[in-house]
């Protein structure tokens, strides 16, 4: 099915399961222990031996000699595997560093062996023998020592204008023109990357935690050199990914050739402490902001560049792509530079692009709010579009960003805000602070496998995955939809490779996209059952577990009387978003105190006004967005990988230094869902969510603290040493 028109009335819009808040169909499983992680699996798995990576010691240069002779002589130790031994290895496509280095180093804690032993003590204690030899290169540590040789990136990337800037800017009465900085941050999902392997000649079978089940199985086969249909993945929980699981990892590669090398199943997990150097993180950036408006109000430039670092052949952190969009201007003018940089790989992280684009833009919206002597809300309300600001003739499909902003400040009892440094509460200065929220909407292919059976039970397949979003309870809500059944006659079965691929979960896509492909295999099944049923297809009608058509009826189960009626599709997508700006909108709106006398901040409260398309379900959706809201706290006042930028390594490397933030800071939390059906994106009229609960948040707080305080502060986290020395002197 491809999806070439806006949608119609279609049987989603019955509203009896999808948009409903149903409780999570996979909670008991996960609640009870029956729902099994990466390295739980047995099945399959008999007497499997442990894999210990060991990582380079050096952030840049070359392994001159591994001795592995201590290692092999170990208790229990069945094996090393080193890149030497491994053979020629090709690089998936979304790679950046090679998983398995050697003899060139390419970052800290690049995997350079997996030591294979009985059990997981063995390893470790024999992973601890292995004497490697380096000869260590001067790296490149620090994005503001790389600045000035940062460069242009090519294709969508390249700089990106409209109107006359400089012009612009010169002209306007009113300006701004400010710095700030966002830093290296890491995934720090609960669980780690993790994988079993097993080998059947020459098929490979890996049980891993991947968010993108077919990139996965395509990087892999790419790596290993072997034909993809030899590699089966299956990833059916995910405990949390962020954009960390996106691509293939150390983990899978290096359990995949100890599986090879030991003749038999072997299990791999990075411990917490090797997770930050060796796989993905946030790259930190420079950003400037430039605005110009006229003294009533309107904005009539925007200037937005940001500069990130990466390694050779990476990419930057897209963190002017919503300035593009959000507000508008006749003259803007977006700039990314990208630095090469010798630390752990930069690449996708919790809404890459928006969320550190907006952590800067917003802060900059307030500041020259301020400027202008005007109220931070009705500032962004004046400047907001209903087009493309960059491409005018390009209406957007749905945009409430102004409702979300008025109705926000009501009920968060905005007009109570004072000016900064005014308010107290005892020790305690208390202030409000507002940002919009921005995340563009995303559609990819997906397909799914939906299976009917004479009981009238309804399977679904699917490669998707659900990394803790709720996929299976909103696939299952999509299927009892269409097929009008109730949801416990619905079973889902997601993540493995075998079963049609999906768009996969990642960047605000996955739950719009997969259940649009599961829609398209439902439109398939209806009319192949009606068939059965000899009824016409256009005019039939499926729900409480029938099918109707005019004076007739039937049970569904009828249909498949003779055998099961299996049935695949795929969603694709027409150009209706060359032709409709599709993005979601909100508002957040932050209460901070801040201790007068210590510095200490406290989130008392905090709200957000969502309008996303569609809600598929409004208690999973809810979830998602106050984790994500935590999220942006982390990131306004705690994350922070601390770089030592003599030797090139992420320092504050696990749990115990790398501080985020739990829903226990932070006493309450509201989330408002806007009523909005948008009819350009999909079938099922949606759009993600997730990601919109994070983009904004963190100017959101720096605002908040701003006006408690009075101290401007543009560098993240806002932590005291920034601040302390600054705040208001007491009495």
């Amino acid at each position: 099915m491809k999806f070439e028109h806006p949608a119609g009335p279609n049987p989603i819009d019955q509203m009896k399961v999808v948009g409903r808040p149903h409780d999570r169909i996979d909670g008991p499983l996960k609640t009870t222990g029956r729902a099994l992680y990466a390295y739980e699996h047995t099945q399959g798995v008999e007497n499997p031996a442990y894999g210990y990576v060991v990582g380079s010691a050096i952030a840049k240069g070359r392994i001159r000699a591994i001795d592995d002779a201590a290692v092999l002589a170990s208790s229990g130790v069945l094996g090393v595997v080193t890149a030497r031994k491994a053979g020629e290895l090709g690089k998936g496509e979304r790679n950046t560093a090679a998983l398995l280095a050697g003899p060139e180093v390419q970052h800290y804690h690049q995997a350079i062996a997996v030591v294979v032993a009985e059990t997981f003590e063995q390893a470790r204690a024999a992973a601890s023998r292995l004497k490697v030899s380096y000869g260590r290169s001067q790296g490149r540590f620090s994005l503001e020592d790389q600045r000035g040789a940062a460069k242009e990136p090519e294709g969508e990337n390249a700089d990106k204008t409209s109107g006359d800037f400089d012009a612009a800017f010169a002209a306007a009465p009113v300006t701004l023109d400010e710095e700030y900085h966002t830093p290296d941050q890491s995934h720090a999902m609960m669980e780690p990357h993790a994988s079993v392997a097993r080998w059947n000649g020459d098929e490979l079978f890996v049980w891993t935690s991947n968010q993108m089940i077919d990139w996965g199985r395509g990087d892999l086969a790419a790596t290993l050199k072997i034909p993809e249909e030899k590699v089966r993945i299956s990833s059916p929980y995910v405990g949390g990914g962020f954009g960390g699981k996106l691509f293939l990892r150390a983990d899978v590669l290096l359990v995949a050739l100890a599986a090879r090398e030991v003749r038999r199943p072997v299990k791999v997990a990075l411990p917490r402490p090797f997770i930050s150097n060796n796989t993905t993180h946030r790259p930190a950036t420079l950003q400037r902001v430039r605005i110009g408006a006229e003294r009533d109000g309107r904005i009539k430039a925007i200037s937005h560049e940001s500069w990130s670092g990466d390694l050779p052949g990476g990419g930057p952190e897209t963190a002017t792509s919503q300035t593009q969009l959000l507000y508008g201007s006749p003259a803007i003018a977006t700039r990314l530079r990208l630095a090469e940089l010798d630390l752990p790989e930069g690449n996708a992280m919790r809404a890459p692009g928006e969320a550190p684009g907006m952590m800067v833009l917003e802060i900059a919206m307030d500041e020259m709010a301020e400027k202008l002597g005007m109220d931070p809300v009705a500032f962004r309300v004046m400047n907001d579009t209903q087009v493309d600001p960059m491409n005018p003739e390009r209406p957007f499909s749905q945009r409430q960003l102004v409702r979300c902003l008025k109705e926000g400040a009501e009920r968060f009892g905005w007009s109570r805000r004072a000016a900064p440094g005014v308010t107290q509460d005892g020790r305690w200065l208390v202030g409000m602070g507002v940002a919009a929220a921005f995340r563009n909407n995303m559609n990819m292919t997906s397909a799914a496998r939906v299976r009917l059976s004479a009981d009238g039970r309804v399977t679904v397949e699917t490669d998707m995955t659900d990394i803790g979003t709720g996929s299976y309870t909103i696939i299952a809500q999509t299927a009892a939809e269409m097929l009008g059944v109730d949801l416990d006659r619905v079973s889902v079965v997601l993540g493995d490779s075998s079963f049609p691929a999906s768009a996969g979960s990642g960047g605000q896509w996955g739950a719009n996209s997969a259940t649009s492909g599961v829609y398209a295999a439902c439109v398939k099944l209806r009319r192949l059952a009606a068939e059965r049923l000899q009824f016409d297809p256009d005019d039939a009608d499926f729900s409480g577990g029938r099918v109707r058509s005019g004076r007739r009826s039937a049970p569904l189960g009828r249909a498949a009387r003779n055998g099961d009626l299996v049935v695949e599709d795929t969603m694709e997508w027409g150009d209706l978003s060359e032709r409709y700006q599709q993005s979601t909108f909100g508002a957040h709106f932050v209460e901070a105190a801040v201790d007068r006398f210590t510095g200490q901040t406290q989130i008392r409260r905090m709200l957000a006004v969502c309008a996303a398309g569609r809600i598929l379900n409004p208690k999973t959706a809810r979830s998602q967005v106050i984790g994500a809201m935590t999220m942006g706290v982390g990131g306004a006042l705690m994350e922070e990988l601390a770089v030592d930028k003599r030797i090139g390594f992420f320092v504050n490397h696990d749990l115990a230094s790398y501080e985020v933030p739990v829903h226990a800071d932070i006493p309450h939390q509201e989330v408002v869902f806007l009523d909005e059906a948008d009819d350009k994106v999909s079938p099922m009229k949606a759009k993600g969510v997730g990601e919109l609960g994070l983009c904004g948040v963190g100017a959101a707080v720096a605002n908040a603290l701003y006006n408690a305080t009075g101290v401007r502060i543009r560098e993240y986290p806002i932590t005291l040493d920034k601040y302390l020395d600054r705040l208001p002197e007491v009495a």
